[in-house]
């Protein structure tokens, strides 16, 4: 992380998590807003969806500032390094980026987000934006967090232990593909955050646009996509140093 300079950084994770919470809460969108084209599409489009957002948002943040575009990752490289000194400014820019990204969804799907407001056949709309839990057992959506982020965490110190893949490039596509598996293998309970700015920023933008008959934010159960992904991050961290 000391590499890159302070503004690489803020800019490179600004621009990097926006990108990832477009292209993730827009396929939220686009498969549960009336009047869209992908209406109903599933849990398989959402899963691609997101896995897509990390593709396009970690490749473009990379040569910036390492392309962490997710607090858990920010803080299992740290715990493995021991480099502290720029997790602030990573997690600070990331929650600003995917805040960004949210408001960016939110106008991209203004219409439909104003035809969702018929009183009749209105939904909630905080699951395009934040997880929510399919069952409400923090005990074990916290353990679902953390075992999911863990599963994201660690193979990707593991990735960086492997030369070849930094210098071709392929490690960005290959942690890509590894967000969809854990998505259609480890989502079902909690919708995976995996990401604590992906789910608190956007759940704070969720809170402040004037979304027509939005619903509540859920702001009970907040805490659990941030604690969850940074347990998970640092038992990655503890396990990588351990076995490897």
């Amino acid at each position: 992380m000391d590499q890159f300079s302070n503004g690489d950084i803020f800019a490179g994770e600004v621009i990097g998590t926006a990108i990832l919470i477009l292209f993730g809460a827009g396929v939220c969108a686009a498969v549960n807003l009336r009047f869209s084209k992908a209406q109903a599409s599933g849990w398989i489009v959402i899963a691609f969806g997101w896995g897509f957002g990390v593709l396009a948002g970690a490749y473009t943040s990379l040569p910036l500032s390492g392309g962490h575009i997710n607090p858990a990752v920010t803080v299992g490289l740290a715990a493995d390094s021991g480099e502290w000194g720029k997790v602030p400014l990573y997690i600070g820019s990331q929650l600003l980026g995917a805040f960004i990204g949210a408001v960016l969804t939110w106008v991209a799907y203004y219409s439909q987000f104003g035809a969702n407001a018929d009183p009749e056949t209105s939904q909630g709309t905080l699951g395009i934006f934040s997880t929510i839990p399919e069952v409400r057992n923090p005990a074990a959506n916290l353990a679902t967090e953390t075992i999911a982020t863990c599963a994201l965490v660690l193979p990707i110190l593991a990735f960086g232990a492997t030369k070849a893949l930094a210098e071709t490039g392929t490690q960005v596509l290959i942690v890509s593909l590894l967000v969809v598996g854990i998505g259609l293998s480890l989502g079902g309970p909690t919708g995976y955050a995996i990401n604590p700015a992906r789910d608190l920023a956007p759940r704070i933008a969720h809170s402040l646009m004037p979304i027509p008959n939005k619903g509540t934010s859920d702001w009970g159960y907040a805490w659990v996509p941030v604690a969850g992904p940074i347990l998970g991050a640092l038992l990655a961290a503890g396990i990588y140093q351990l076995a490897f």
